[in-house]
């Protein structure tokens, strides 16, 4: 039951003005051919306003008290070789990116121990986050990375925006502006596991009439590092925009689709060390011999449609209106061996093995104002932004083993529920020069969310009575102080208040829990100095929360973490960045994040293995997921004008898979050691080839993250004699692996 393909897309809309065939078949190719005309804008300073404005109001400047660091479009092209925005952020302060199946397929970050669905992404300032799971699944969206001007990622409560608001972070995405000139590229590139990448992307540059037009295109496939883990991957970027006097309008399209193996279910330490390839996805037996069904797979399509009206009202003033609708379609199919037929709401008795699809189709609305003052000692922003959310979730049954049972196929009334969301925000906030070196900054949250449920879901629990409103006041405050023209520190206080995520909400429902929305107040003191040579940065945080919602160690059976709420839980850290160029040809740049992530009287039960005897303990106990030191440095060499060396090591420290911090569910610090080289020849013109390499782990360092983790019982008939024990799943990462590029600028 395939419905339609789901995308994530933009365009850019300026103004209609009449085209040269030239110009339009040049822009349908991608570029291909190399655009020959010249122009000139008298206004660049307008046009670099007027793209300003479309993120200013997510962005924040060095003058605003809030922990951010900035990535710029070169440091984008520079990671180009890794696949995916998690691996090319992974070198940021206090980020660990990490993937199931070797860098490819799904792949997710966490910062400050936070999250996906606690991390804030938006483009543009549209949230990118998905309504219901709060998530951002990197994998719907090849070569993101690639379509982005720069990107801000905002340590903390973040500055406000539209959507969940950041409970721990926040990244701001910037697409790609117009250029002055025509321009195109295609790029090239291939890496273990047969995994080949390709891209190519032009545009006009901005016309004499102010039209510009964007186009790239990407795609991965790869057979991946896990048996069955092969990817197929596809986005597309398209972009029209119109620069006037004092109005900028585009249009943006964002189309992604995703077909990847299902390698989310992990395996014991025994069978990995056997096979470190092992996937148990889709496995069966037939007669003793084991079978794998091939079409275990997860599948999504997305499409964004963005407007944006951007309009210098005065030279103060300035006003900003986007539209976003974003369409979703995605199912996973699934091999399930000996599951009971009353599982799947089918009226026999027994067990058989069965194909089942679980689908769902969404359908999101957005709209966003915001006006803007920039004074000469004071700046102001007030906003809105309003979600409208419909979701579908439903499930079929594609076959089933046993014969004897006569059902039609397929059976679609396995399940059947709908999600549907209101999400209404309004902010304002500003920032005040008191003087030339101190000024204060504001920013005041009002969300108002309303979310139901109804239907049956997959485990059979009824969700016709979830209904609930959401009411959150996020408020912001700091100080930012200049000690001269190359430093200054900064003082931040912020709450955040977050509604629980779809998953959440079922899952507990379905155990007969109360789910809670989680609070955090955020304290944040930092330092920093910006010299010629050198640059160094000091942060100390303070992150409390109330009711915060953290992996218990399970999955649910389509891969996500389940959670559960922690009463009382903090993360306070230090985080040091800095940066010294030694030479014109050697620079050192590291990172060091320090932290403490505990629950505070945490109340869980354990039992020894072998024992059955089982005992409830009280204690201040590790985050799951977090640890406590995080850490990366980057050496680079440059032994010539177009010739780059890098050196890259990444540390992550001790975590536990769960909140117990039992020692037993605990995952090893593990030390990565890359090597990236590139070098550009330039050809006749603004030509040129840029050649670039990757290799990853380069001393074959062997370790495994945590799929899951279980208190399981022997023998559930007889309690008087259960023997309990610990069980758990690992997912192997990737031994030494590498990519190479080719890029064809010109």
């Amino acid at each position: 039951m395939v419905k339609h393909i789901y995308s994530c897309g933009r365009y850019l809309l300026h103004q209609a003005t009449r085209i040269s065939r030239r110009q339009m078949i040049a822009c349908l190719v991608f570029g291909i051919s190399i655009f020959s005309f010249q122009f000139s804008i008298s206004a660049q300073d307008t046009v670099r306003k007027l793209d300003e404005v479309i993120i200013q109001d997510v962005r924040v400047s060095n003058k605003t008290p809030l922990t951010t660091s900035t990535v710029s479009r070169e440091a984008l092209d520079e990671s180009r070789a890794a696949v995916s925005i998690p691996y090319q952020l992974e070198t940021q302060t206090s980020v660990v990116a990490s993937s199931e199946n070797g860098t490819v397929g799904a792949t997710s970050l966490r910062i400050r121990g936070v999250d996906a669905s606690r991390i804030n992404v938006n483009i543009n300032g549209i949230t990118l986050n998905d309504p219901e799971s709060q998530s951002v699944f990197w994998a719907n969206i090849p070569n993101l990375g690639g379509m982005a001007q720069s990107l801000q990622i905002q340590r903390g409560v973040g500055a406000s925006t539209g959507g969940s608001p950041a409970f721990g972070a926040a990244i701001n995405m910037q697409t790609l502006n117009a250029q002055n000139s025509p321009y195109g590229q295609a790029d090239f590139g291939y890496g273990s596991w047969n995994t080949n990448q390709y891209s190519v992307s032009a545009g006009t540059g901005i016309m004499k009439s102010g039209l510009s037009f964007d186009f790239a295109y990407s795609g991965l496939t790869s057979d991946g590092f896990l048996r069955g883990g092969q990817t197929d991957q596809q986005s597309f970027f398209g972009g029209v925009s119109w620069y006037g006097k004092r109005t900028l309008v585009k249009l943006l399209t964002i189309i992604g689709r995703q077909n990847t193996g299902i390698t989310w279910d992990g395996a014991d330490s025994a069978t990995l060390d056997a096979d470190p390839h092992y996937n148990s996805a889709g496995e069966y037996y037939v007669d003793g011999n084991v079978m794998y069904y091939p079409n275990a797979t997860d599948n999504y399509w997305q499409r964004h449609y963005q407007l944006y009206v951007s309009h210098l009202l005065t030279s103060r003033w300035s006003l900003n209106a986007a539209l976003d609708y974003t369409h979703g379609y995605g199912y996973d199919e699934y091999y399930k061996v000996n599951k009971k037929f009353s599982s799947f709401n089918l009226p026999f008795a027994g067990r058989s093995d069965f194909i089942t699809r679980k689908i769902m189709a969404n359908n999101a609305y957005t709209g966003n104002l915001a006006l803007r003052y920039n004074g000469d000692k004071s700046t102001l922003s007030v906003g809105y932004n309003a979600l409208i959310f419909d979701g579908e979730h439903y499930g079929n049954v594609l076959w089933c083993r046993d014969t004897s049972a006569h059902f039609d196929t397929p059976f679609a009334d396995w399940y059947s529920y709908d999600g549907h969301k209101i999400d209404n925000t309004a902010y304002v906030k500003g920032t005040y020069d008191f003087n030339d070196r101190l000024n204060a900054y504001a920013d005041l949250q009002l969300r108002m969310v309303h979310y139901t449920l109804d239907g049956v879901t997959d485990d059979a629990d009824t969700l016709a009575d979830f209904a609930n409103d959401y009411l959150f006041f996020n408020p912001k405050a700091g100080v930012n102080y200049r000690i001269n023209d190359h430093q200054r520190t900064y003082f931040v206080a912020g709450i955040s208040n977050r509604e629980p995520t779809r998953s959440d909400i079922k899952d507990c429902h379905a155990n007969g829990d109360t789910i809670k929305a989680e609070t955090m107040l955020d304290l944040e003191l930092g330092y920093q100095a910006v010299y010629s040579r050198w640059a160094f940065n000091a942060n100390a945080y303070a992150m409390l929360y109330k009711n915060q919602l953290t992996p218990n160690g399970d999955l649910s059976s389509s891969g996500y973490a389940l959670m559960e709420n922690v009463d009382k839980s903090y993360r306070i850290g230090l985080e040091l960045e800095g940066g010294y160029k030694v030479a014109n040809w050697f620079r050192m740049d590291a990172n060091l994040t320090l932290s403490l992530n505990k629950s505070i009287d945490f109340t869980y039960t354990d039992f020894a293995d072998g024992d059955n005897t089982m005992v409830t303990y009280t204690a201040n106990t590790p985050l799951a997921l977090s640890p406590s030191v995080i850490s990366a440095a980057i050496a680079t060499f440059t032994p010539c004008k177009d010739a780059k060396l890098q050196l890259i090591g990444k540390y992550v420290g001790k975590q536990y898979a769960d909140n117990t911090g039992r020692e037993c569910y605990a995952i090893d610090p593990y030390f990565l050691l890359n090597f990236r080289a590139s070098y550009t020849w330039h050809l006749r013109g603004t030509n040129e080839i840029e050649a670039q390499l990757l290799v990853n782990n380069v001393l074959n360092h062997q370790y495994r993250l945590s799929a899951w983790v279980g208190d399981w019982v022997d023998d559930y008939s007889d309690p008087s004699t259960n023997y309990y024990y610990h069980s758990r799943g690992w997912l192997q990462q990737p031994g030494i692996n590498f990519m190479g590029r080719i890029i064809y600028k010109f």
